[in-house]
Formats: structure tokens, sequence, C-alpha cells
């Protein structure tokens, strides 16, 4: 396969992350940790995805004097989880974005063609204005990744960040060769695809294993 733009690509591999993907991977772990596993490293890679935010100064007083402080330059923020696996991720951005808009793009694979149909999409207000975080859990063929991107692009959004927790080769190739713009963060890329277009060696179902319908 040939190479993808690695400089649009980050991959979070800080070693608890390694230790949470590690339990997550585990088909023995249990519906509720999984969700738990889910919002705690979306949070860590969210943490991430956010490190370039600009800053202003503002003025402060401490209880003992006065000082220069920063803050988050009024920049909005929107997260567009991809439903339904996407949801098990916004929990966490917003335990370091309160005030962020979340917006929903809902689409399912179809079990033949391995494609994206779309059922349902919409955006927070002014979403043109917003950095917007594209969330889902895993990246594989990159059909649904790329279908939000271009939803999102078509609506006028210029920064656009999408963050997985799995991802594989031909998913981020796919993703990155899309869309010359976007940028992409992971907490690993794993082998490859299998004939069903499931990761290897992934961890199964994400949708599935965090609202426990397997």
């Amino acid at each position: 396969m040939s190479a993808y733009d690695e400089s649009r690509l980050t991959v979070v591999d800080h070693p608890l992350v390694q230790h949470k993907l590690a339990i997550l991977r585990d088909k023995g772990t249990s519906t509720k940790d999984f969700r738990e596993l889910v919002t705690e490293l979306a949070v860590l890679e969210g943490y991430e995805a956010l490190r370039d935010l600009p800053l202003e100064e503002v003025e402060i007083e401490t209880p003992l004097e006065k000082m220069t402080a920063h803050k988050i330059a009024g920049k909005k923020i929107a997260i567009i989880p991809i439903l339904r696996a996407g949801l098990g991720m916004v929990d966490g951005i917003l335990t370091l974005v309160p005030s962020a808009r979340v917006g929903h793009v809902g689409m399912y694979r179809d079990e033949e063609t391995h494609e994206p149909v779309q059922y349902y999409c919409k955006f927070p207000p002014a979403v043109e204005d917003r950095t917007c975080l594209i969330v889902d859990p895993m990246l594989a063929t990159g059909g649904s990744l790329t279908a939000a991107i271009q939803f999102l692009r078509e609506a006028g959004v210029k920064d656009i960040r999408a963050l997985t927790l799995v991802s594989c080769p031909e998913g981020v190739k796919a993703v990155l060769d899309f869309d010359p713009d976007v940028r992409l963060y992971t907490c690993v890329v794993d082998r490859q695809l299998n004939e069903n277009a499931y990761i290897l060696p992934g961890l199964g179902d994400a949708g599935d294993r965090i609202y426990g319908t397997k």
C-alpha cells in the first residue's frame, strides 16, 4: 500500500493510552468497563487534538496579587459523532470543553458493499465558524469518516479534526487522501482489514460493545 501523509496523522501512544487500549481490546472486558474506557481514551486523545488552540492574555487577581494569565481565545468547538458508536466518545470530549456544541451524523454500513448509508445529519448553528471534531472509535475502510468530512466541507467548515481510537492503514490512507487539510488523531494503527472490512487485530464491533447489543 502506498504511503499516506504522516504529517497530518498523530498517533497518541502515551503509556496510559496503551494500557487502556489493551483492556479495551480484551474480549472479556464488560460493557460497563468498555464504555468507561472509550470515554477515558477520548479525554486523552482530545487533549492532544486541542493542543494548538490559541490563547489570549487576561488580567486576573489571585488571593495574593494581580497577574496576567492565559485563556482560550474564544475558539468555538463542535463535536460531531458518527452514530452510533461515536456517541461513546462525546462525554470524554465534553469533559475537556463543556461549552462545545454537538452535532450528529447518522450512517450505517451496508453489509454487502461495506459502503456508508446516511440516514441523519444535523449540525450546530454557525458550524462553519467552529473547529469540528469528528469522533468515531473505529477507522476501517474510511467510508463513514470521509462522508462526514464531505458533509462538513459542504457546510463551509474549514478546521476539521478526526478522532478515532483504532485505525488501520487502509482507512488512514483513504481519509488523508480524500481531504488534503483534515487532521487525523488515533491511538493505534492496526495491521489490516479482513475480508469483511473489520480491523485486525482490532476490538470487534465498537457500537455493539459500547451498548451491549452484540
